[in-house]
């Protein structure tokens, strides 16, 4: 059976047995990418392999929700709930994930260059092997798992943005030009 997007959407929100059992049976990528899932409550849904591009979980609360592979590139988590959820080997690039709370989640090999961390709470979540973690903007609110849950190279101290520092030379100069 062939579906559109928004019956695909359907699909996810009314029915993700259904959604799963349908997805177990595509051998092509699915496209849900800009979908708006914010402000649902989503468990045991398989969007492994889904492109989710540009796509809203704000305000969700999400369980078991299997992301492995998936496409999150500029995904909106903001306030959302995450519990148990698999991102490994995910796209999460400037995927946002402020002021939610991200626990138990596994975030394998998962690209996560240019994502936002603010106010975030990712207590025991699995970031040992996450990619680009360094590239990440977060601030002295967000709350990281143990340094074990950690690449080894990331440094979770907050640190001011670059664009607040100034050269000394820069404040005693008087203008000579």
């Amino acid at each position: 059976m062939t579906y559109t997007k928004e019956d695909l959407y359907d699909l996810v929100v009314n029915s993700p047995e259904k959604f799963n059992e349908w997805k177990s049976q595509q051998s092509e990528e699915v496209d849900l990418s800009e979908s708006d899932f914010s402000s649902l409550t989503l468990e045991n849904v398989n969007f492994e392999d889904v492109d989710l591009n540009g796509s809203s979980f704000a305000d969700s609360h999400l369980t078991e929700v299997n992301f492995k592979n998936t496409d999150l590139t500029s995904a909106d988590f903001t306030r959302a709930n995450l519990v148990e959820c698999d991102f490994s080997e995910a796209l999460l690039t400037g995927a946002d994930y402020s002021y939610a709370k991200v626990n138990y989640c596994n975030f394998s090999e998962s690209d996560m260059a240019g994502g936002i961390f603010q106010e975030t709470d990712l207590e025991n979540s699995d970031l040992s092997s996450a990619i680009n973690l360094n590239a990440c903007r977060f601030d002295e609110d967000t709350v990281w798992p143990d340094s074990d849950m950690l690449p080894e190279d990331f440094d979770s101290k907050y640190s001011e943005d670059l664009s607040s520092l100034k050269d000394s030379d820069d404040e005693n100069q008087v203008g000579d030009y």
